[in-house]
C-alpha cells in the first residue's frame, strides 16, 4: 500500500445516530485504507459507540463558527491568498453567495480554507458524508487544493438541498454513491452517471444470534402489554406523533408499553403529547442509547416500530440502518412504506408496511400484530433471512472501497477492490 492518504468529512463525529458512517470507515480501515477524519461539529451525545473506540482514524474538528477560533481562520486565509487556486474558488463562492447570501455559506468557506490548510500533504483525495453543508466544505477545499473529492449522499442532504446546488456538486465531484433506489431517482435527475447504489448494509458480526424464542403476548393480559419499541431521533420525519395517535385509537382490551429511545428537538413536544392524549403511563422516553442497549432492549420487545415520513421542509429517512439492526434479532417491523423502507422490507414478506402519515393504518396494523404471534415470528424470521442474503455490508464496502483507491491513487489488497 502506497503512503497515501484520504481525508473524510463529516459534519458531526462521533453521533450515536450515524452508526453506518462509522461502520463505512471501520470497514475501510480493515481493507487497509488510511484515513483521517474532518469534522465540522464536536461530539454532543453522552454515549459512543463501540465501534467508534475500534476505530484507528485520527480526528480533527474544524471550527464549527468561525469565531470560534479566528487566528486558525486567519493564517488559513493567509496560507490560501498565495495559493494559483484562490481566485477561482473565490469566483466559485461568490457565484454561490449570489443564489445563497447566508452566514452558513461563508462558515463553509472558512471551514474549507482550513481544512485545505491542515490536511496531511499525503492526502490525495476527499471523501464526504452528505452533500449539503459538509459537501460545500469538501468542494470548496478540494477546488482550492487540486484533489479530487467524491460523496456519500443519505437523505437529508439528497431531499433538502436545492436543485442548482445539488446539480453543480455532482458536476464537479469525481464519483458518487447513495444508500436508497430513491435517493438514487433523484440525483441522477440532476446529474446522471455520477452516483452508484451502495446499501449501508449491517456487519452481522457485531451482533448476537436473535434470541431462541419470545413470549407469545397478544397484549390481552394487563400483566403482561405487548412490547413495543421505537428508535429513532425525535424529529418530525420519524412520525413520532402519528404513533401516539395510532397507540390512541387502539381498543382499550389491547394493553401496551412503548419505550421510546432517541433524544431530538422534539421530546418536549412529544412528552406534552403523550400526556395529553393520556398515554403517558405506558410509554418510557429514553435518550440516545449506545448500540449494546439498544440491542438488548429489541430483544425484549415484540414489535419493532418507525412511521417516518416527509417533515415540513422536505427532509425524510432514507434506509433507516436501525431497521436491519431489528432484523438482525428477528423482531418483527412494522414501518411505513416510504423512502428507502420499501427496498430492504416487502409487506407481508419481511414486515408490515403502511401509508405514511396514515395513523389510522398504523393502528389497525398494530392491533392485527399483536392478534398474531406467530405472523410476528414468521415477519421476523423472514426480515433476518433478508438481511443475510441481501444487505450485508460487503458489497456496498467493496465499492467505496474500490473507488476510493482509484482515486486517491491507493493499492488495495487482493480482493477487497470493487468495481
Amino acid at each position: 500500500m502506497s503512503g497515501a492518504r484520504i481525508a473524510v468529512v463529516v459534519k458531526g463525529y462521533p453521533r450515536l445516530s450515524e452508526t453506518f458512517i462509522a461502520q463505512e470507515i471501520l470497514a475501510l480501515e480493515r481493507r487497509g485504507v488510511r484515513l483521517d477524519i474532518w469534522s465540522l461539529r464536536r461530539p454532543t451525545d453522552k454515549f459512543r459507540h463501540p465501534m467508534h473506540e475500534a476505530i484507528a482514524a485520527p480526528v480533527a474538528y474544524l471550527p464549527e463558527y468561525l469565531r470560534d477560533d479566528p487566528l486558525r481562520v486567519l493564517r488559513a486565509l493567509g496560507w490560501a491568498w498565495r495559493r494559483p487556486r484562490f481566485w477561482g474558488l473565490l469566483r466559485l463562492v461568490a457565484r454561490d453567495l449570489r443564489r445563497d447570501p447566508t452566514a452558513s455559506r461563508l462558515r463553509r468557506l472558512g471551514q474549507a480554507l482550513v481544512l485545505a490548510r491542515e490536511v496531511a500533504p499525503e492526502t490525495t483525495h476527499l471523501h464526504v458524508h452528505f452533500l449539503h453543508t459538509p459537501g460545500s466544505v469538501a468542494r470548496y477545499a478540494a477546488r482550492l487544493t487540486g484533489r479530487t473529492w467524491s460523496f456519500s449522499a443519505h437523505a437529508k442532504d439528497i431531499w433538502t438541498t436545492p436543485d442548482w446546488e445539488l446539480s453543480e456538486k455532482l458536476a464537479d465531484a469525481a464519483w458518487g454513491v447513495t444508500c436508497t433506489r430513491d435517493g438514487l431517482r433523484r440525483l441522477d435527475s440532476l446529474g446522471p452517471d455520477t452516483t452508484r447504489l451502495a446499501y449501508h448494509g449491517l456487519d452481522l458480526g457485531r451482533f448476537p444470534p436473535p434470541p431462541p424464542a419470545r413470549e407469545p403476548r397478544d397484549g390481552a393480559d394487563p400483566e403482561a402489554p405487548l412490547r413495543l419499541l421505537c428508535v429513532g431521533r425525535l424529529v418530525a420525519k420519524k412520525g413520532h406523533d402519528d404513533l401516539f395517535a395510532a397507540l390512541k385509537a387502539l381498543p382499550p382490551g389491547l394493553h401496551w408499553h412503548l419505550d421510546l429511545i432517541g433524544g431530538g428537538e422534539l421530546r418536549a413536544s412529544l412528552e406534552t403529547l403523550a400526556r395529553d392524549t393520556g398515554l403517558a403511563d405506558r410509554i418510557v422516553f429514553r435518550d440516545a442509547l449506545p448500540q449494546p442497549a439498544i440491542v438488548a432492549a429489541m430483544r425484549e420487545a415484540d414489535v419493532f416500530v418507525l412511521p417516518t415520513k416527509p417533515a415540513p421542509g422536505g427532509d425524510r429517512d432514507g434506509l433507516p440502518n436501525v431497521l436491519m439492526e431489528a432484523a438482525s434479532q428477528e423482531l418483527p417491523i412494522l414501518a411505513t412504506a416510504f423512502g428507502g423502507t420499501p427496498e430492504f422490507l416487502e409487506d407481508g414478506v419481511h414486515g408490515a408496511l403502511v401509508p405514511p402519515g396514515a395513523p389510522d393504518a398504523l393502528a389497525e396494523a398494530l392491533r392485527a400484530l399483536a392478534a398474531d404471534p406467530s405472523r410476528r415470528r414468521n415477519l421476523g424470521r423472514a426480515a433476518r433471512w433478508r438481511l443475510v442474503q441481501d444487505f450485508s455490508e460487503d458489497a456496498g464496502i467493496a465499492l467505496i472501497a474500490g473507488r476510493l483507491a482509484t482515486s486517491a491513487g491507493l493499492v488495495l489488497p487482493e480482493g477487497e477492490a470493487g468495481a
